[in-house]
């Protein structure tokens, strides 16, 4: 008898060796169909039955013996119970493959080669189950897939319709990318990101994350400012998923060695949503983050944002001035985009002539005139806001005020009858007075255009279905910052602890703000050059609350807790 050792392991299947060491095949009639097969495209199985070297129920018996596997009759059972739209057509077609029945996250699939590990991912990659093997016979299986499968573009027609879809406008034309274009139309890929977006939409994600690594791939999403791992999936699909994101993000697919970004549109029933795609290119691949954009929140209301009464009044009384310059200040994702935005809805009027040069535009206004920076194309900031000086501007917003040229055309814009309103990265009011103090902008220019400053920072809210009172040590509640007259025992502090509605006892966030107008005293204070404690005392003498008494209010009034507003508030 044959064995293994008469052929090289590389040159047969694992089909083929099993065959041979059965006794089935020799090991020079197995090599020539392993090479017959490749020549023809197709399966060895194919090859070895249209050879009739074995007959297909000796083959089953054989693999079912070898392999310890049960072995099903085809011929004995109902095709018409068998389980519909578990996979697509196109993969079950192309594997060879029938599924039997599903229990648990179990999925039986039925099919004449248990060895094609190639199969076993791409399945479970689809379905989100583990697949377990049923050896059936081969001329049985390709029966029951004629009678019950739908072609390839069927398969994918179903997958594309339904209540989404990819708003793609730019047509595909050059070879490569139509070539790439239809690579990617692979149908779990197709449905992977489909359901990644919408689940990340359900969940209220803010970001998705897609990452290689050496051996293994995960996909995150930043729900309420905190990054959670989704899934795993298969490393396979890493370059298969990146193609698809760049085909409907209008990106280069040949180029992967330098960043590149781009949009995408989803329209989810009536809705649509926007996406900023973000690639960058790692040491295993190209990481992908999407960013997702959803125009309603600029359309919240102030109301939604979380300003406090004062707060809110100071704001919306030095916005509906006719010139002078409002700045929100905090880190990144601190919401200080949907506070510019929110302001600029409440401003759009159809007498009022707005434009905003940022770097990207986030979100889609109507009636609002909006300019993306193109430092390439020589548009930076500076040079957006002096073209906007000739386009009779009302209200101008810059996204962000990053050096002194630009400061200085928008602090010379708020003088000549503009409102302007910009974002820094600063900790608080105060130490943006003394930013820009440190960027170059003379003391009396700031004094003379600078209205109001607000710094700002998001917590997580408490869910309502699951926060329970808790016993802080008073202490504990004195060093955070509270008054011994806030401690009078007419409230109590809430904790978080987690319910199937919320995540760890958190849902949704809300704005912890410092508004502070600049009076004449501070004016004064700015003139004189003092420093930013001198101006944070100022404010304080002012009414004006820095951001911990701020997450403070937050907490006495149960949206919060007291540990989450300590580390937002934790400079």
């Amino acid at each position: 008898m044959d064995t293994l050792a008469e052929a090289p392991q590389s040159a047969l299947s694992g089909v083929a060796r099993v065959l041979v060491h059965a006794g089935r095949l020799n090991a020079k009639t197995a090599e020539d169909l392993v090479k017959s097969s490749k020549e023809k495209k197709t399966s060895f199985i194919s090859s070895v039955i249209s050879a009739g070297a074995v007959a297909p129920s000796d083959l089953a018996h054989t693999l079912s013996a070898a392999l310890a596997l049960p072995l099903l009759d085809l011929g004995a059972i109902d095709v018409q119970k068998l389980p519909k739209n578990v996979i697509d057509a196109k993969l079950a077609f192309q594997y060879q493959i029938v599924v039997l029945g599903k229990r648990g996250n179990r999925l039986f699939i039925g099919g004449a080669d248990p060895t094609d590990q190639e199969a076993v991912e791409r399945i479970k990659f689809a379905t989100q189950l583990s697949p377990e093997w049923v050896i059936v016979e081969h001329d049985k299986l390709g029966k029951i897939l004629e009678s019950t499968g739908a072609s390839a573009s069927e398969a994918l027609e179903s997958l594309s319709s339904g209540d989404f879809e990819f708003d793609v406008t730019d047509d595909v034309t050059t070879p490569q990318e139509a070539e790439a274009a239809t690579d990617v139309e692979d149908a779990p890929v197709v449905r992977f990101l489909q359901k990644m977006l919408i689940d990340a939409i359900n969940a209220r994600a803010s970001d998705l994350h897609f990452e290689p690594y050496e051996y293994h791939y995960r996909v995150r999403f930043r729900v309420d400012g905190e990054l959670r791992e989704i899934t795993q999936p298969p490393i396979a699909i890493k370059d298969k998923l990146a193609s698809r994101i760049k085909v409907i993000s209008r990106l280069d697919i040949a180029e992967k060695r330098v960043p590149q970004d781009g949009r995408m549109k989803l329209k989810f029933g009536s809705k649509a949503i926007d996406f900023r795609v973000s690639t960058l290119p790692t040491l295993f691949g190209e990481k992908i983050v999407i960013r997702i954009l959803d125009p309603s929140s600029a359309k919240l209301g102030i109301e939604a944002l979380g300003y406090e009464k004062i707060e809110k009044d100071r704001l919306l009384k030095c916005i509906q001035r006719p010139y002078g310059m409002v700045l929100v200040t905090g880190p990144t994702g601190s919401g200080k985009t949907v506070s510019l935005y929110t302001c600029l809805n409440i401003l759009n009027q159809p007498g009022v002539n707005i434009s905003t040069v940022e770097d990207p535009a986030e979100i889609n206004l109507p009636g609002i005139n909006q300019v993306n920076v193109n430092d390439k194309a020589g548009l930076s900031f500076a040079a957006a806001l002096k073209s906007f000086l000739r386009q009779d501007p009302d209200v101008i917003m810059v996204g962000e005020i990053r050096d002194l040229e630009t400061a200085d055309i928008a602090i010379k814009a708020a003088q000549t009858g503009h409102m302007v309103m910009s974002t820094l990265h600063t900790n608080d009011a105060p130490t943006t007075l003394t930013r820009l103090l440190n960027m170059g902008v003379a003391p009396f220019n700031i004094a003379s255009a600078v209205l109001l400053i607000t710094a700002q920072r998001l917590g997580r809210k408490l869910c309502e279905n699951c926060k329970t009172p808790a016993d802080y040590p008073r202490e504990a509640m004195l060093k955070a910052g509270f008054q011994e007259t806030d401690l009078d025992g007419s409230w109590k502090p809430y904790r978080a602890v987690g319910c199937s509605a919320c995540s760890n006892g958190y849902k949704g966030r809300v704005g912890i703000y410092q508004v502070m107008p600049i009076s004449e005293e501070i004016q004064r204070l700015i003139l004189a050059e003092g420093t930013a404690m001198d101006l944070a005392s100022q404010a304080q003498r002012e009414g004006v609350r820095d951001l911990r008494q701020s997450g403070l209010i937050k907490v006495r009034a149960g949206v919060t807790t007291l540990e989450e507003v300590i580390s937002v508030t934790n400079e």
